[in-house]
């Protein structure tokens, strides 16, 4: 690792790695995203034109007991792969681990045991120059020892104490064994770094905690001595003068400092309790306040990285690397956050500080970090790749590591508006999406286009024919919109029976027209398509790949449209969905049957024809993240769960705590209904399963319906 000099800065990159343990239960980041079972992501990683990866080789991976055996087969491979790929790995040994089973954070023999794991591993790899022996040793020591998150729970200052010098003094004495075998070994020390503020009666809180900040790379520098301001705290929480004496006489400063910072990282002390639930209350035994996000309670643009990036060169002299760059949110402002960490470093740079390098942590995503791993939901962050797929799907994050590696620069309508973390007022003067027709789906991309901060135009069906040609030339040419979606259409299925011509018009002509226009002036296009293109023969849920086969007059113009679209225009991204529920359009299905049931009416729904509902924000935010991503195609975007529509309305009556009697299941042909319906037209993807289980967004949707928490709650 070059010193950055004149050099530009670089970006690395990471996978998230933990392996940590709540009660009895060890989780593993990398079972769970799969990377265990894939050698060739690194491939993968090696196009993106990243050459410094944070890897890694976990102790409690390799070691499942203390006395155990180590099992080298994985570590070797991988490591010889990195090497064979030119990659400079970052060995990670401890991940907020808390060692293999007969060890732990407040045991002496978590030193012991990481120490000759590591002397091992050096010996197999004495080619290896970076380490990091246990990431974030202040943050684990917090989420184990001072909150409970993690074994061994503790929740008090001596466990904490106890946790973080135990750590700190297992990376000293690692790296000196590690130098032992390869004198040029380096420390790369990673910690989270965040700014806290307060209201004025918590300074006090406040000033204590920014500097407690600093302890993990403070104790490896060999700092805190009898005139350091955590010296009497540690004594005060158990520590004894040994304990602290000790990196006085053996100092393992870091090579680089790698601060990890995320969005929710700066915090904010409030002591106005009644602004937040009861979870988030606590104290410090003198005082009772909120510990928040501080973006989240304070107004105005926050972001400190700056500022900290600065001191932390400032106070160490070392180059600094932001080590973890991530954020679990919508693919354009993953974008803008990427984005917004890098022009902070590279204007650092520029001020004097020695900042060589940002790394786009979690390449594969992760799981369940929205509970700091403490509960098994299964909720999935995307990274550069998407893993809800058959395949490892790159999204436009890998186009902007590989952008970024190579010419450092990118480019994409979404970053001309600052992320919501900036809290921008205005999104006026940014490029925007169009989006045709002002129905239930439009409205729905309107309202959530405006809450992920993505300029939009709403073109009313008044204001744009989409079968005009002349029209469509005309506002695409006026506005420059950077993509259009149409959400235009005709919609209902019994009465296009009658109406075919009009269908037709709508969901055939005006689609191919829209196509035309786009395709000549090279503006993408998402079209919506149905489940109703199929002809219900088979027993599966439908793939992308299915023949279509249409049993009604509003399946053959979907159907009909889908094929003249790609034909137009091969990179069109067309989406077939299910059957819409949300909580703004008072006319679908899930509402038409809690009125019933709220009137002590009987409700008549199908039990021959099986779907599968689609929650209509899931939809759209899936469909914004695909069209950002540069997807194209067809792909199938519905909730999991495939039911008849009787089920389903039973599963919603139950929900809002009323009686499924009222639900009443019929046969489709005693119902009456006009168009032949296909038996059985749930949605499975061969592309990729990007919406959760059906049970989820009916929880969802009862939450966002404010109309029904009275009911729902009783």
């Amino acid at each position: 690792m070059a010193p950055s000099g004149n050099a530009p800065l670089e970006l690395w990159g990471g996978l998230e790695c933990t392996v940590n343990r709540v009660g009895d239960e060890f989780r593993d980041q990398l079972l769970e995203t799969g990377h265990h079972h894939r050698a060739d992501d690194l491939e993968r990683i090696a196009e993106l034109g990243i050459k410094t990866l944070r890897y890694p080789a976990i102790w409690e991976r390799a070691q499942s007991c203390l006395q155990g055996t180590i099992d080298w087969a994985w570590i070797d491979d991988r490591l010889s792969r990195l090497r064979s790929l030119q990659i400079r790995p970052i060995v990670g040994l401890v991940h907020h681990g808390c060692g293999p089973r007969g060890t732990s954070l407040v045991s002496p023999t978590f030193i012991s045991g990481l120490v000759n794991y590591a002397r091992q591993l050096a010996e197999r790899h004495p080619w290896i120059e970076d380490y990091t022996p246990v990431n974030e040793p202040l943050t684990t020591a917090r989420f184990s020892g001072l909150y409970g998150h993690w074994y061994p729970h503790g929740r008090d200052p001596r466990t904490f104490q106890r946790a973080l010098l135990i750590q700190c003094r297992a990376i000293a004495e690692t790296m000196q064994v590690i130098r032992q075998i390869n004198p040029a070994a380096r420390l790369v020390q990673t910690d989270d770094l965040g700014q806290i503020s307060s209201m004025p009666e918590l300074t006090y809180q406040a000033d204590f905690e920014n500097v407690r900040r600093w302890a993990s790379w403070d104790l490896l520098c060999g700092r805190i001595d009898r005139t350091h301001e955590l010296y009497a705290y540690f004594l005060e929480a158990g520590a004894n003068v040994g304990d602290l004496e000790w990196f006085l006489e053996h100092p393992c400063p870091p090579d680089i400092i790698g601060v990890n910072y995320y969005i929710t990282s700066d915090r904010f002390l409030d002591s106005r309790l009644e602004r937040y639930p009861t979870w988030q209350h606590g104290g410090n035994g003198r005082d009772r306040y909120a510990d928040v996000e501080t973006v989240r309670a304070v107004d105005g643009p926050v972001m400190s990285l700056g500022p900290l990036l600065r001191a932390a060169f400032e106070r160490y002299r070392r180059p600094v690397v932001v080590t973890e760059c991530h954020m679990g949110c919508t693919r354009e402002q993953q974008l803008r956050w990427l984005m917004d960490v890098w022009r902070t470093a590279e204007a650092e740079r520029a001020s004097g500080s020695e900042i060589q390098a940002v790394t786009l942590w979690a390449l594969l995503g992760l799981f369940d970090w929205n509970s700091l791993v403490t509960r098994r939901e299964g909720h999935y962050e995307p990274g550069a790749f998407d893993l809800r797929s058959n395949t490892v799907r790159p999204t436009r994050l890998a186009d902007c590591a590989r952008s970024l590696a190579t010419d450092r620069t990118i480019s994409h309508p979404v970053l001309q508006t600052p992320g919501w973390w900036r809290k921008p007022k205005s999104q006026e003067s940014a490029p925007h999406l169009m989006i045709a027709g002002n129905g239930a789906l439009g409205q729905a991309f309107a309202r959530i286009c405006q809450q992920r901060g993505l300029a939009f135009r709403l073109v009313p069906r008044r204001e744009l024919d989409i079968v005009d040609g002349k029209a469509v030339s005309q506002i695409l040419e006026s506005d420059r919109p950077w993509a259009v979606i149409n959400a235009a259409g005709y919609a209902h299925i019994d009465p296009a029976e009658q109406q075919c011509e009009l269908c037709r018009r709508e969901n055939t002509t005006g689609p191919m027209v829209l196509a035309n226009e786009c395709s000549r002036q090279a503006i993408p296009l998402v079209m919506f398509s149905s489940s109703q293109v199929f002809d219900g023969l088979q027993r599966r849920p439908y793939q992308e790949s299915d023949p279509v086969g249409p049993l009604n007059v509003f399946g053959r113009c979907k159907a009909e449209a889908e094929l003249q679209v790609l034909r137009i225009m091969p990179h069109a991204l067309i989406i077939r969905a299910g059957d819409f529920f949300g909580p703004w359009d008072q006319g679908n299905f899930v509402r038409c049957v809690l009125q019933s049931c709220a009137n002590n009416q009987d409700f008549c729904a199908a039990d021959d024809l099986v779907i599968s509902p689609t929650y209509l924000p899931d939809v759209v935010h899936a469909c914004l993240d695909l069209l950002i991503d540069g997807e194209q195609g067809v792909w199938h975007l519905s909730n999991i769960g495939a039911v008849t529509w009787a089920e389903f309305a039973c599963h919603a009556a139950r929900r809002a705590n009323y009686d499924p009697g009222h639900i009443l299941p019929r046969s489709s042909v005693s119902l009456g209904l006009t168009a032949r319906r296909p038996p059985y037209i749930a949605l499975g993807s061969e592309r990729g399963l990007l919406l959760p289980h059906l049970d989820h967004a009916l929880d969802r949707f009862f939450r966002e319906c404010s109309d029904l928490r009275c009911k729902v709650s009783a």
